[in-house]
């Protein structure tokens, strides 16, 4: 039984530094990795504090002290978890009246590009049929495999790229002054485009899919942030309605994305809805919201789901939002503080490593 309380003692410890780790503003991959767990924290947190209670809770100082790192580490992870949580406020409205001509469907996939299953991806987009379809980690061969996508969506933007980091953008709706851009790295592109609703509202879709912090790729998360923040800045000045889609490379409750947030102005649908964790999707009990669909207050929410996987590492998803003149009155818009600005103005200048 010692032994078994000193290996508790120790997982719980661990599981403790894990959750202190990212209140360090690093931008080292080590302390960037911490952020992605969170729930598998908790879950891990409760057991270990359940465990030990239950076969070893004494009075002893020792005892006493675990038991408080363990139950307090828990509380924080489920104070850190509830905003995502159907208990907890929706960032964005449900629609509560139907105007067809002001809604947009958006799918967004990382489809892997070692993948091959291009019949699986098409097959999904046909049995959803949304209005604009992003798909990344596209290659030569993917651009090939999906070229019958333009027979419903002739509005495209494709830039396949043998680097993991090629786009392709179908729509069925008008896109304007569509530019690809490479806003930190000559390799990473993303795009930026105007869509123009079936009521002739136009909107501002950004999409991108900065480098993740990880070693062997970018050991500092630098790359990612100054993009995400690059964008955030664009958003908060663009005169239209906006939308920000994209594998983020970033979970929703990272220190980053509510930065991203703040900057922004935007909108996380997950917010009092769920996780819709999308990446890994072939090991369930690593999974992390990776895909995402940032809006503003201008819009309300129709749908949000999660789609079939098609033998990719990530699932798709997808989001159908509503156009409403006075939706932004009704919901609150993400502000940023002065120590805010400052922090991304930082970032966005930090030379990238």
């Amino acid at each position: 039984m010692d032994y078994l309380k000193l290996s508790l003692e120790i997982a719980g410890s661990l599981i403790v530094l894990m959750s202190l780790i990212p209140l360090i503003r690093s931008d080292y991959w080590t302390f960037r990795v911490f952020e992605y767990p969170r729930l598998q924290k908790l879950v891990l947190s409760v057991a270990i504090t359940g465990i030990y209670l239950s076969l070893f809770f004494s009075k002893e100082s020792r005892t006493l002290l675990f038991t408080g790192a363990f139950t307090l580490n828990s509380l924080y992870l489920c104070y850190l978890i509830y905003p995502f949580t159907p208990l907890a406020r929706k960032a964005i409205l449900p629609v509560k009246k139907h105007l067809p001509d002001n809604r947009v469907s958006i799918l967004s996939s990382n489809v892997l590009q070692d993948n091959k299953n291009a019949a699986g991806c098409l097959g999904i987009i046909r049995k959803y049929d949304p209005d604009i379809v992003l798909l990344l980690e596209t290659d030569r061969f993917w651009f090939e495999n999906t070229l019958a996508l333009r027979e419903t969506y002739p509005y495209e933007m494709p830039v396949p790229l043998e680097n993991t980091y090629g786009m392709l953008l179908y729509s069925r709706l008008e896109l304007s002054e569509t530019a690809v851009r490479y806003l930190v790295d000559e390799e990473i592109p993303s795009i930026k485009t105007i869509v123009t609703l079936p009521s002739g509202k136009k909107v501002q879709l950004f999409c991108v899919h900065p480098t993740p912090p990880v070693p062997g790729e970018n050991t500092h998360s630098t790359e990612r942030d100054k993009e995400l923040l690059l964008v955030a800045k664009e958003v908060k000045a663009s005169n239209l309605p906006c939308i920000v889609v994209g594998d983020l490379n970033d979970v929703a409750w990272s220190y980053t994305t509510d930065l991203f947030t703040k900057i922004s102005g935007l909108l996380d649908p997950r917010l009092g809805r769920g996780f819709y964790n999308t990446f890994h999707a072939g090991i369930p009990v690593l999974r992390f919201p990776l895909d995402h669909v940032f809006c503003s207050t201008d819009f309300k929410l129709v749908e949000l789901a999660r789609l079939e996987n098609f033998s990719s590492d990530h699932f798709p998803i997808l989001l159908t939002l509503q156009y409403e003149p006075a939706a932004s009155a009704e919901q609150e818009e993400p502000e940023a503080e002065p120590e805010d600005i400052e922090l991304a103005n930082e970032k966005i200048a930090k030379e990238t490593e």
